[in-house]
């Protein structure tokens, strides 16, 4: 019922009005009456008129204070001063005011990069001006909340709160209006794809575009899937296609965030799409191929995508959820196709760093400096390609890989371990000094184990392979960490889940070895379960 009083908007009464929007933050009401008393009497745009004279004179001081007001007047958090802050007649001011930070020691930019932002959003195909109005306040209000947001310890849950609310209405009505116009996806997607698009273009374009999926994720209504359904019928799954295989990071960045979002939205519109090109081309680069090549072939460690691949491809080829777009006979088509010409792609770096090449060193008499000099580089490249930590990174994504594929392809996978002789190769990596990479190649011979399939246990049997993961045992004896744990619960598994055949193999061939390992109970209690059995069989053969 009663405004606050105002100070009239004069420079020396600068300090006055700084305190008086400080001191109403704590009390609800006075905040309503100081917004109302600012929106009434026109204060906003008479103070950046006092800014202008400020800078204008280089009154650090007056500036510093405009910069308290300002951003104290943001803080009251109210809708009708955002209405008057965020215009085109306000906006420069409210930026220029924030620049003077006193705790910064030179001014910020942030009317150069409004004006920037302002600039390149003028890229995006809208037609209706009050649409394009509103998606540049709703950019302005989201600049401005991230240039103001405190900490969060420093201010209590749903500080800003109203701004917030602020933007994701603004986001919500672009979102009805870009939905109105059939026009402008297809225009959007016709320039990311134009080669003639210049770079600094076609990077706003991909923002803009994440932004709308992200938003449209956030909101989760039935429609917006439907319309984002609707997307990946225009042609959005082989544009991303092209933008994943971008050289610019931004882009290809966004790209997989836009590709993330489909997946958990409409699935089935995307497994549609992969194996109607699964069916149709036998050459050329499809969409798994490329997911496959950004995860084994990453030129970028700080791209930081790899999870995100990686679990964009294990939603595309898991069986089970394929069932909502597909016949299980159309599964086992498209899992054959798969593994016809993806999963080389896949184990590509695998099997590059598993090359058994270097043990092939022929003796000649009398060349005992030339036997020395090709051992010792051959040796030093499987170091090199095995330790070198981004290939490492890339050798453990594509192990997790093929953990998933064994549980899940379980018949399709076994025939190419068996035929590529890839547990074999898998296991030189124990060797690593990456014990994280070790670990991966430990954790996939036990999702094989974990099938208690006889045919795998002959194959590991036949191969010796458990030599490798037995000197891991003994190099690790006196040492706690996650690989010695591993290789613990590897031999506990085998025991208490009586698998005579493996329980017999590692007796016999590695009791020895492994009685200097006293105080791990596990493989006495192997040696017993194999006594066990050994007596049971005599008992049936008397």
């Amino acid at each position: 019922s009663r405004l606050v009083e105002l100070p009239p908007c004069e420079l020396h009464r600068l300090g006055e009005i700084a305190e008086l929007v400080t001191s109403v933050r704590l009390s609800r009401l006075r905040k309503i009456s100081l917004a109302l008393a600012l929106k009434n009497e026109g204060y906003i745009p008479k103070l950046l008129q006092l800014f202008q004279v400020c800078e204008s004179a280089k009154d650090i001081e007056g500036l510093h204070l405009l910069f308290d007001i300002v951003r104290g007047i943001l803080y009251l958090d109210k809708v009708i001063l955002f209405e008057v802050m965020f215009s085109d007649e306000c906006i420069l001011g409210v930026a220029g005011c924030l620049e003077y930070d006193p705790c910064l020691a030179q001014p910020g930019w942030h009317r150069e990069t409004l004006n920037k932002i302002a600039k390149l959003q003028e890229v995006i195909p809208i037609k209706d001006p009050e649409l394009r109005q509103k998606i540049h306040q709703a950019a302005r209000a989201q600049y401005i909340q991230a240039i103001i947001t405190p900490n969060p310890s420093d201010f209590e849950e749903g500080f800003l709160s109203t701004l917030d609310a602020f933007i994701s209405s603004s986001k919500d009505e672009i979102l009805q209006g870009l939905q109105k116009d059939e026009g402008f996806f297809p225009a959007v997607l016709a320039q990311l794809t134009n080669e003639e698009t210049a770079g600094e273009q076609r990077r706003e374009l991909m923002k803009f575009f994440k932004e709308f999926c992200a938003f449209t994720f956030a909101l989760r209504k039935k429609r917006d899937k439907l319309y984002l359904k609707a997307l990946a019928k225009l042609g959005l799954l082989p544009t991303l296609k092209m933008l994943m295989g971008m050289d610019d990071l931004q882009v290809r960045s966004a790209a997989t965030d836009i590709l993330s979002y489909l997946v958990e939205f409409s699935l089935a519109a995307v497994q549609e799409f992969v194996m109607q090109e699964a069916r149709q081309s036998e050459n050329g680069t499809q969409l798994i191929t490329k997911v496959i090549e950004l995860i084994t072939c990453n030129p970028d460690p700080e791209f930081g995508g790899d999870n995100q691949l990686m679990e964009i491809l294990c939603a595309l080829i898991d069986p089970e959820k394929m069932l909502a777009a597909a016949s299980y006979l159309e599964i086992f088509e498209f899992l054959d196709i798969f593994y016809d010409r993806h999963i080389n792609v896949l184990t590509a770096p695998l099997l590059a760093a598993t090359s058994e090449e270097w043990h092939e060193i022929v003796y000649v008499d009398s060349s005992f400096f030339l036997f020395f000099f090709f051992f010792f580089v051959q040796l030093k490249t499987l170091f090199f390609l095995v330790d070198n930590y981004q290939t490492a990174e890339i050798l453990a994504s594509v192990l997790e890989l093929l953990s998933f594929c064994v549980e899940q392809h379980k018949y399709h996978m076994k025939i190419y371990i068996l035929n590529k002789d890839l547990l074999r190769r898998t296991l030189v990596l124990m060797k690593s000094k990456h014990k994280f990479l070790a670990l991966s190649a430990l954790r996939f011979m036990r999702r094989i184990i974990g099938l208690k399939d006889d045919l795998y246990n002959h194959y590991i049997t036949k191969g010796n392979l458990f030599e490798p993961v037995v000197n891991a045992v003994l190099d690790n004896r006196n040492r706690y960490n996650l690989l010695n744990s591993a290789l613990m619960e590897l031999f506990e598994f085998i025991r208490m889940q009586d698998i005579p055949f493996l329980v017999a193999h590692i007796v016999e061939n590695f009791s020895d070895a492994l009685e200097s390992v006293k105080y791990i109970h596990t493989f006495q209690g192997l040696k017993t379960k194999y006594e066990q059995e050994k007596d049971q069989q005599n008992k049936k053969l008397n």
